[in-house]
């Protein structure tokens, strides 16, 4: 595991108690089932993670970018606030 997935999985798992892999991490970032459900380890990604470290994430998981904001976007908008992947 690289040292970006490591911080970013600190992150988000260890206020949860959630124990997400990188791949799953990777999946619900660009799930828009994941707005749905209030997935607290996604926002976390979102609103606690940096924003060069989401970066460098979803760049080291090959995830698709456009998927990525449109979650982002989508939970900025419950929570009232803006998110730096939202765009």
């Amino acid at each position: 595991m690289t040292d970006v997935a490591m911080r970013v999985l600190s992150t988000v798992n260890a206020p949860y108690g959630a124990n997400l892999t990188v791949r799953q991490l990777a999946d619900r970032i660009a799930d828009p089932a994941s707005v749905i459900a209030n997935d607290a380890s996604v926002f976390a990604f979102f609103s606690e993670v940096r924003e060069d470290l989401q970066h460098e994430f979803i760049d080291a998981m090959s995830v698709d970018r456009s998927k990525v904001q449109a979650i982002a976007a989508q939970f900025a908008s419950k929570a009232g606030y803006p998110l730096p992947l939202a765009g």
